[in-house]
């Protein structure tokens, strides 16, 4: 019987990763095989883009797709899905290309998918889940940070944030892509709260990030300001949401009870 994993593309997005790309696909192919991995590269100027070239022409699982510029993280995952869900790919997964995801861990997170999840995230943050090689500020106001969205947005889960994830093709299908947010990393959050708001089953895995040893990181401490308002927005409105709608239940429990007592009494 065949299985959603059976059919899986990771998408590697890359800007100046020359160094990193070659391990960390490696260590993809060595640790599961049989799945697809797709380079999608934003015409890094150090020649990234080249290598995965060579590195797809030697192995028919890996493909490259190149963008015209660096066109961020999230267009470059957008791009990837387009692209993945084209050829019939059943599940379709995000994974660094700095080795802060580590390959070995991707048959947890595709197990569950074949246990019936629809999205499962990569945790740093449930039991078991751990980061290596952080300062504690930055693991504090990471671990803080995600607390805030989970309590803002009422997801429960523990790290939106994260970007080791595995999709079911019919989750992405429902999704409109051009209407994710571009704040930053805010992308994740949006992704996995829309996951949520539409009934999946989003589930998280314990996993282990560890910070990149080669090159440096494209991340800046803009994202932390813009993706704690962004969610700060979309928290009031749902609350709001909510508020209206437990109104309107309570004022439909409002009229229901006067009605029986004025039937009982008579006036």
């Amino acid at each position: 019987m065949n299985k959603p994993s059976d059919a899986t593309l990771v998408i590697i997005p890359t800007y100046n990763e020359l160094e990193n790309l070659p391990l960390i696909v490696g260590r993809v192919r060595s640790a599961v095989p049989e799945v697809d991995v797709l380079v999608v590269d934003d015409n890094s100027p150090d020649g990234t883009g080249a290598k995965a070239d060579e590195m797809a022409a030697d192995d028919g699982r890996i493909h490259v797709l190149h963008r015209e510029g660096k066109g961020g993280l999230c267009g470059a995952y957008i791009a990837g899905f387009r692209w993945g869900l084209e050829r019939e790919y059943t599940v379709l997964c995000e994974m660094d290309a700095d080795g802060s995801h580590a390959p070995e861990q991707l048959q947890l997170l595709l197990d569950e998918i074949d246990q019936g999840a629809d999205l499962v995230i990569g945790s740093r943050y449930v039991d078991g889940g751990k980061v290596v090689n952080w300062p504690k500020k930055r693991w504090a106001l990471s671990k803080g940070g995600n607390l805030y969205i989970s309590l803002a947005l009422g997801a429960d889960l523990s790290d939106m944030t994260a970007g080791y994830r595995a999709y079911r093709r019919e989750l992405l299908e429902s999704l409109d892509l051009d209407e994710l947010s571009n704040a930053g990393y805010i992308f994740q959050v949006d992704l996995a709260w829309r996951a949520v708001q539409g009934g999946f089953d989003v589930r998280e895995v314990p996993v282990t990030f560890t910070e990149r040893e080669i090159g440096e990181s494209k991340l800046d401490g803009s994202f932390v300001k813009d993706s704690l308002f962004e969610v700060t927005k979309w928290g009031l409105r749902h609350r709001g949401g909510q508020v209206r709608e437990l109104s309107k239940e309570l004022g439909k429990l409002a009229a229901y009870e006067f009605k029986g007592m004025r039937k009982r009494y008579n006036f």
